[in-house]
């Protein structure tokens, strides 16, 4: 009996996969019209609402003239479109924003200019073709222009808080020069001197009514939208648990005033490892700390546990440290 239900089995079981193949192989070689209707069936996308009122840093944006409209409407439709872009974005925004948002706040630099560390580098320490660095992309020239240092050691394009600071400054000129957030924005992207040259120019400095080339004439609506799609991401197909963001890291400071000739040593004496403190502190850059100057440098060494995800993930229960309640995260609800 056993031997008979086992060949009976087998049996069906040749016959199904022989059925399967044949059918994707007809599918395959004969029936190009059934292959594109599973196409249709299974394939969706659908255009992204633009809202009727929009705002940046306290200016409105015309979001009814046609042309201002497609460029927003291209910017929404790339980051809703790009899902794996956004929502990394999405979460290394609670580990970063925290930093970035006090020191804008006294610049009295509008809180929305986080978002521009968002489309610089994605909250990366990433580097451009052209050499710019660090969260906010500065390039070599500018930053030592705003107070940074640029060294073979030390290389503060990659310290988050002094980044800020100097764009923060960087802002504020350009907020003067031009006499509007948003322009201040584009003066980010194309710099001070083009703009102030496109303004001559075209006669106007008005950000919407200018001809700029296609990176900086992007540059605002992209910034529009992801702001937008951050501040509500569940209305954009974006949703995130608490403990899916990226979590800020507790960290003790420790002075330095003294040169250090092996970093990784240094790292091994402190219960880290070389990977680790650069992690933390990537404005170093090098494996050594050449400070023959007796400058006062603040590493930032991890407090004891925090290294475990799973000891971050307490936190969340203490809420001994903030985390982007404002990002707006919504669980979408079980359908039957």
């Amino acid at each position: 009996m056993n031997k008979k239900l086992g060949f009976y089995l087998s049996f069906i079981l040749v016959f199904t996969v022989l059925g399967v193949i044949i059918s994707w192989s007809s599918l395959d070689n004969n029936s190009d019209r059934a292959y594109y209707g599973l196409f249709k069936n299974y394939n969706r996308a659908f255009s992204v609402q633009i809202p009727e009122m929009l705002t940046f840093a306290g200016e409105t944006i015309p979001v009814d003239n046609f042309y201002i409209y497609e460029a927003i409407d291209r910017e929404f439709s790339i980051n809703t479109y790009w899902h794996s872009n956004t929502l990394l974005m999405l979460k290394r925004a609670n580990r970063f924003f925290p930093i970035i948002e006090p020191i804008l706040a006294k610049h009295h630099v509008p809180n929305d200019f986080k978002y521009l560390a968002m489309i610089e580098s994605g909250l990366t320490n990433a580097v451009s073709p052209s050499g710019a660095a660090g969260i906010w992309q500065f390039l070599d020239v500018t930053a030592k222009e705003y107070k940074l240092e640029v060294s073979a050691d030390v290389d503060e394009r990659y310290h988050l808080s002094k980044a800020t600071e100097a764009a923060c400054k960087y802002l504020k000129d350009s907020h003067k020069l031009f006499g509007s957030w948003l322009m201040a924005a584009a003066a980010y992207n194309a710099g001070k001197d083009r703009i102030r040259k496109a303004v001559a120019d075209q006669k106007t400095n008005n950000y919407f009514e200018m001809q700029l080339v296609e990176e900086t004439a992007r540059y605002v609506p992209r910034l529009i939208a992801m702001k937008t799609i951050y501040e509500d991401p569940g209305n954009y197909g974006f949703f995130l648990r608490k403990k899916d963001l990226y979590q800020p890291i507790p960290t003790n400071s420790m002075l330095v005033d003294t040169t250090i000739n092996d970093l990784p040593a240094f790292a091994i004496k402190h219960h880290l490892n070389y990977r680790i403190l650069r992690e933390l502190n990537p404005w170093l850059r090098s494996h050594k700390l050449n400070n023959q100057a007796r400058k006062a440098y603040v590493l930032q060494i991890p407090k004891a546990g925090y290294l475990k995800r799973s000891k971050l993930l307490e936190l969340i229960k203490e809420n001994n440290i903030p985390f982007a309640d404002t990002i707006g995260i919504a669980i979408p609800k079980p359908t039957r």
